[in-house]
């Protein structure tokens, strides 16, 4: 017994120093090189007009981790999204959000039998809404690199952010650079999250992977930007419910 007690008094000592020089070899990344990508992010954006994308996303919605999804993405400024999902659980299914167009609805329809069905929904409404964390109106580069930047800047002001440069990642085959952005793990303190991790992508200069902890460090965001085309020159033809290669 004591042999026993012995060998599992070592194991906790090991495994506690790997944590320990786990935590430890995180490498602190200074405020001005985050403030620097923050602002090579935002003059990228000044420039974008239009961008297309392969967009995956998981969450957490209430007590259920949701299935992941993929989609096909058209994104024109100021706000006009369409949505193709195309792989399951909702493969098949369309969605068209034009700001100010169709009373500000969201025009959509699911895949398989339900096709045919053709909704105008309100983006902020239950059925919008279900198994969703943010409505259409939310998405866009503009308003995440935005939410990024005023969260990160806030923290860095109070001074309560520890940030962590993760190194280089390939993300969806594209240089990046790995951020971790710590904040207190306390809600009352008002930010959205407890942890962020960016992937920044050194070649266009904008996050293409962003991963949301909540207080208690669960993962309840994951969205990513694969074969971000920026600037492709997207028409009124991409977003309109005629469009004879949708089913709107």
């Amino acid at each position: 017994m004591k042999k026993i007690a012995l060998l599992g008094s070592a194991l906790f000592l090991v495994l506690a120093f790997s944590m320990s020089a786990s935590a430890a070899d995180k490498v602190v990344m200074p405020d001005s090189q985050l403030s620097q990508l923050l602002a090579d992010a935002q003059k990228t954006l000044s420039t974008l007009k239009d961008y297309t994308c392969i967009f995956h996303k998981q969450e957490w919605v209430g007590k259920k981790l949701m299935p992941a999804e993929t989609m096909t993405v058209k994104f024109r400024a100021p706000r006009s999204v369409y949505m193709k999902w195309i792989k399951d659980p909702h493969e098949g299914r369309e969605t068209l959000y034009i700001e100010g167009k169709n009373d500000n609805e969201v025009r959509a329809h699911e895949g398989g039998f339900l096709k045919g069905i053709k909704l105008n929904l309100d983006p902020t409404g239950s059925t919008a809404m279900a198994g969703n964390r943010h409505p259409v109106t939310e998405f866009g580069m503009d308003l995440l690199v935005a939410k990024i930047n005023g969260l990160l800047k806030k923290a860095m002001k109070d001074k309560e952010l520890q940030v962590y440069d993760l190194g280089k990642e390939k993300v969806f085959g594209r240089d990046t650079i790995k951020v971790e952005g710590v904040l207190p793990k306390d809600k009352a303190k008002g930010y959205y999250c407890y942890r962020a991790i960016i992937n920044f992508d050194t070649g266009i200069n904008l996050p293409i992977r962003v991963q949301i902890f909540d207080w208690d460090d669960k993962l309840v965001e994951d969205y990513g930007f694969d074969q971000l085309k920026l600037n492709p020159g997207l028409t009124d033809v991409d977003f309109d419910s005629d469009n004879k290669d949708y089913a709107l």
